[in-house]
């Protein structure tokens, strides 16, 4: 289920890039400073942009909830398998380096 609804979301995806693509531009927008925003008609491939729109949401919010759906059972960590690796490390492990051979932990000093 979750492959299908994935691969529908990227045909749309392409299909939403190619129609923008395809449509022609307005000019300057909001950079032309004009006074009076007038709407123009919308064109057919205007609807069809969102139309694409839509279904593109629609699979975006299918998919979150598919996942949703999946992760309740269980965090990442325990899908590896890694069940020790979330456990908290102890202050100071890791820290400094392994004890010299004579218990010291600083380094020898160069004389």
């Amino acid at each position: 289920m979750q492959t299908v609804v994935l691969v529908v979301h990227l045909i749309l995806a392409l299909s939403l890039i190619g129609v923008v693509l395809l449509q022609r531009s307005e000019g300057a927008g909001l950079l032309s400073g004009g006074g009076s925003m007038q709407r123009a008609p919308v064109s057919p491939l205007g609807r069809v942009t969102w139309g694409l729109a839509i279904a593109f949401i629609a699979t975006s919010l299918t998919l979150t909830v598919i996942a949703a759906r999946d992760s309740a059972t269980g965090s990442v960590l325990d899908r590896l398998g890694t069940g020790d690796a979330a456990a908290p490390a102890e202050p100071g492990d890791d820290l400094l380096p392994p004890p010299a051979e004579g218990g010291d932990l600083l380094p020898p000093r160069a004389e």
